[in-house]
């Protein structure tokens, strides 16, 4: 990767490959991945993301909203997209652009197939959201009854998928109540299956079930945070490389006498001299006030630099103090060199909130 001379958010798509060939490695030659993209694909770029994925085989994509998958269809992917949390309102949106939507409660169903009759339409793919336990989108296995009978009662629209979420799959300690979701989720199956005139699409695995629980793969699985080079797990991240290095530079150096302080509230007062540095991003970028106050550091010539004071927003500081650096050098702020896990583990949060956070103002630049 090249030196940077601004902030810029470096997205290896050599490393999407490689992390998306580890994690077709662990399925069967028949199962499907659905490659998720949402939230940007994980604070990238979606529609360079999902070019790549579609180049390279991935069978189906997720996002979680309909102008996610607007913006994917605009950009030229022709893939199946599902809409994992759609709502009422963007039905014929959703329909306009060929995407499909997952129906997660009775009021969702009876609404997409007033909308799909309106529009005189017959086979409509749809795909049922089943609660296992997550307790957040989805059917309760009660409803198998009513479902079917709804299910019956149109032609307007095909169940093309049946599919759950497991809450803990990378959690060791949680392995009981994962494998009461998968228990639970074939107990639904086992209550809807014979009632529908074709076999639908079973998903049920995120990254860590794929990983955790082959004996669960089913027809497909998703896999969102595992492409994107985390693996919950530190042994898993070993085998998978980051796609996202978030750069930028150093703007100003000042020597900070005793007692003096540093930033917003003089939250930092040096206990002694120091070497502080300003760079370009703040809060506004996505770094956010939790990482200040020393909780967690930046990479400045292969040294840790704490972030020092309250972050503000559109810069932050860093104690270079014993450091050899100089004014437009590059600071890292996570990547390969540097694990987006062990940034915001420090600061108290999880990659996901940490890379999915990073503002649309940070430039993006595609490599390899």
């Amino acid at each position: 990767m090249s030196q940077t001379s601004e902030t810029v958010l470096e997205i290896d798509l050599s490393a999407l490959e490689h992390n998306y060939n580890y994690l077709r490695s662990k399925l069967s030659p028949e199962t499907k991945m659905l490659g998720v993209v949402k939230a940007f694909a994980y604070g990238n770029d979606s529609v360079e993301i999902a070019k790549r994925l579609s180049k390279i085989g991935i069978d189906y994509f997720a996002v979680a909203y309909t102008r996610e998958g607007i913006s994917l269809r605009e950009g030229g992917i022709q893939k199946p997209i599902l809409v994992l949390h759609p709502q009422s309102t963007n039905f014929e949106e959703v329909i306009e652009n060929d995407l499909i939507p997952n129906i997660y409660s009775k009021f969702t169903l009876e609404a997409f197939v007033k909308t799909a009759e309106k529009l005189q339409l017959k086979n409509y793919p749809i795909h049922l959201k089943i609660n296992t336990g997550l307790n957040r989108l989805g059917f309760d296995p009660e409803d198998a009854a009513w479902l079917n009978h709804k299910l019956a009662e149109t032609k307007a629209i095909k169940v093309e998928g049946i599919f759950s979420h497991l809450a803990a799959s990378e959690d060791e300690a949680e392995r009981e109540f994962t494998l009461y979701q998968i228990e639970n989720y074939q107990k639904t199956l086992d209550k809807i299956l014979p009632k529908l005139d074709d076999q639908p699409i079973r998903h049920l695995c995120n990254t860590s079930g794929i990983i955790n629980y082959p004996e669960a793969h089913y027809d497909m699985v998703r896999t969102g945070i595992g492409l994107y080079g985390f693996g919950n797990s530190a042994a898993e991240d070993k085998k998978l490389k980051p796609v996202g290095t978030l750069k930028t530079i150093i703007s100003q150096i000042h020597h900070i006498k005793e007692g003096e302080s540093v930033g917003y509230n003089r939250v930092f007062k040096a206990p002694l001299a120091t070497k502080t540095a300003t760079l370009p991003l703040g809060h506004a970028d996505g770094i956010n006030r939790i990482y200040g106050k020393q909780k967690t550091g930046v990479l400045v010539n292969g040294q840790i630099a704490p972030i020092i004071g309250n972050v503000c927003m559109d810069m932050l500081m860093i104690d270079i103090s014993g450091i050899d650096c100089q004014e437009g050098d590059e600071v890292i702020l996570f990547g390969k060199d540097k694990s987006a896990e062990e940034f915001a583990h420090n600061a108290g949060t999880i990659s996901y909130e940490l890379i999915t956070s990073i503002s649309q103002r940070v430039k993006r630049k595609i490599i390899n």
